[in-house]
């Protein structure tokens, strides 16, 4: 099984990494083990990098496209909690003044 903490990378360590990849012609998996991660994790980078330039497949979200579509889900659920509370709030006035 795997491990419950996961590795977390700067910014500046994935761009270094994909640089290498592009500088050197090695594959992500070589590179990879040069600096001693799993191949996973910079492959998925190269692979976002790819479709931040617009070399990723058809329908692949950019990095700046999955930042706004993760805003606006928080923003939708923050809205759906409003709503609820104005609805239920709603409901108990209109008890209330039936009384």
């Amino acid at each position: 099984m795997g491990s419950k903490y996961t590795k977390r990378y700067t910014a500046e360590f994935k761009r270094d990494a994909i640089a290498l990849v592009d500088s050197t012609g090695k594959t992500v998996t070589a590179v990879a083990r040069e600096l001693g991660i799993s191949s996973e994790s910079p492959r998925g980078w190269y692979r976002q990098a790819g479709a931040d330039r617009g070399e990723g497949a058809p329908g692949e979200l950019t990095t700046a496209e999955r930042e706004e579509l993760k805003r606006l889900r928080r923003q939708n659920a923050e809205q759906a909690r409003t709503i609820e509370v104005l609805r239920k709030a709603a409901v108990f006035f209109a008890k209330e003044s039936d009384r």
